[in-house]
């Protein structure tokens, strides 16, 4: 058997040890009173419907507008963009095209405290106009909760418009290295065929003036215009931390609403398992990994003991795709069915672990070498654990493409149940995948690291017979 360096035990168990903590419990601090999230844990997740309750609205187009049916469908495709940009997916949609109304139902955000319905409304309905203008005056200043100045309300010569954001294609949040070297977070526009036209005028015009950049009456960015851009391509910088770029490119992206929407009526929805359903799920959570830790140790000795590492960063990994703790991978409505999803690909991650140490525990009793043993039964168990686990991926693939947001079932089943299984299918195809990462490669790196130590290199401490050395 390949011998692994003794050390890279201890390193990748505190490693995933340290991931997970960070992971389930997040990392954040406080400037005053408010608090700056570094990185995203439980805390952060949002909770679906059925968990922790929401909000339900009626929509009607403001100004007493007759909406065409058109309109309505484009406002509706626009407000589900929107939720699902923001990684709401446990949501109900539905455009009356009789009375001009729209009806949303949605989950509170994961750091909601006053459950003001009528904040969390304006989440999905403002219109959200991004405009470039003339110069950067404005009338007011304000303090953000991250210490930031807030530059709003244009005005003298600012207050032209000189181009929407109807024409630009694309927005994408990247990374921007200067010429210094420094590092930011930009959001990257790709204008269309006529916008890039109008762009190469408005740069022509204003080449070595200001040209800021709003969203709404805020001020986001205020560039000098150093050279004419015939390519089609802009970047808005402001200072942005990898969140706030993501959240603006999505913004964009989702465009703007046809017409304004005012609310018709509102109201909270409460959480169909109870307010306390969450916290008596996150203890039984608790309860149950202690007691599968004590099985798999009891009757797997080292094994055992490696595993519940390896589960632990199985849970972390798994937590961290749905948290929004990778900036790359955006949060997730966490519903009951996904859950279901996420003890399900654990329970797959302890069959994982029990194989790999009933194989080794066969090797023992065949009287093959510890080393020996090690390797068949790593080896032999293989097979069996991508078979298993293959078989679920594919499933978890084909739920969420086939009940994801947007597709003809959609029309079916409505958006509820869809978003119901599509959440199930994601948490599923996580786990299954930290599976692989942490219960097949990780946990074999630990097995055959810690193998090496002397003291150790006992059979019975692997599964073999008590009088076996």
């Amino acid at each position: 058997m390949k011998r692994v360096p003794k050390p890279v035990f201890f390193i990748v168990a505190l490693l995933i040890l340290a991931f997970s903590f960070t992971a389930i419990f997040g990392v954040s601090y406080y400037t005053g009173d408010n608090k700056n999230t570094v990185l995203k844990g439980i805390s952060d997740i949002r909770w679906g419907i059925d968990i922790k309750g929401g909000v339900e609205a009626t929509f009607k187009p403001a100004n007493d507008v007759d909406a065409t049916d058109e309109q309505l469908e484009s406002a509706k495709s626009i407000i589900e963009l929107r939720m699902i940009s923001q990684g709401i997916t446990d949501y109900e949609l539905y455009a009356d095209k009789g009375s001009d109304r729209i009806i949303v139902r949605f989950p509170w955000k994961s750091d909601e405290e006053d459950y003001d319905a009528l904040s969390a409304i304006d989440e999905i309905s403002s219109t959200a106009e991004l405009t470039f203008r003339p110069g950067s005056d404005y009338e007011s200043v304000e303090v953000g909760s991250d210490g930031e100045y807030i530059y709003q309300t244009p005005t003298g010569d600012t207050e032209e418009v000189l181009m929407d954001g109807s024409y630009i294609e694309s927005a994408e949040a990247q990374v921007y290295q200067d010429d210094s070297g420094t590092s930011q977070y930009v959001v990257s526009l790709t204008f269309t065929d006529e916008g890039a036209e109008l762009f190469e005028e408005m740069t022509t015009e204003y080449l070595n003036d200001t040209i800021s950049i709003w969203m709404d009456d805020i001020m986001l960015s205020a560039p000098t215009v150093n050279s004419t851009i015939t390519n089609g391509q802009a970047q808005i910088e402001g200072d942005f931390t990898a969140e706030e770029a993501t959240e603006l490119a999505e913004k964009i992206n989702a465009g703007a609403l046809p017409f304004q929407l005012e609310t018709d009526t509102y109201g909270t929805i409460s959480p169909t398992l109870g307010s306390n359903s969450l916290n008596v799920m996150g203890v039984a959570g608790v309860i149950a990994f202690i007691v599968i830790a004590i099985i798999m140790i009891v009757f797997y000795r080292l094994p055992g003991f490696i595993a519940v590492i390896s589960l632990t960063g199985q849970v972390g990994l798994s937590l961290a795709a749905v948290s929004g703790y990778f900036t790359t991978i955006s949060s997730f409505t966490m519903t009951l069915p996904g859950i279901a999803g996420l003890i399900l690909s654990i329970g797959m991650g302890v069959d994982c672990n029990v194989i790999t140490a009933e194989r080794i525990k066969e090797e023992l009793r065949m009287g093959r070498t510890l080393d020996g043993a090690l390797e068949r039964g790593t080896k032999n168990s293989l097979t069996a654990i991508v078979d298993g686990n293959m078989t679920i991926i594919i499933v978890s693939i084909i739920l969420i493409l086939v009940f994801g947001p947007s597709n003809i079932l959609s029309a079916i089943f409505g958006e509820s149940t869809t978003g119901t299984i599509y959440s199930f299918g994601y948490t599923l195809l996580v786990g299954v995948i930290s599976n692989f990462i942490m219960g097949v490669f990780c946990s074999r790196v630990m097995l055959r690291s810690i193998a090496g130590y002397k003291c150790l290199r006992k059979k019975w401490l692997f599964g073999g017979a008590k009088n076996e050395k």
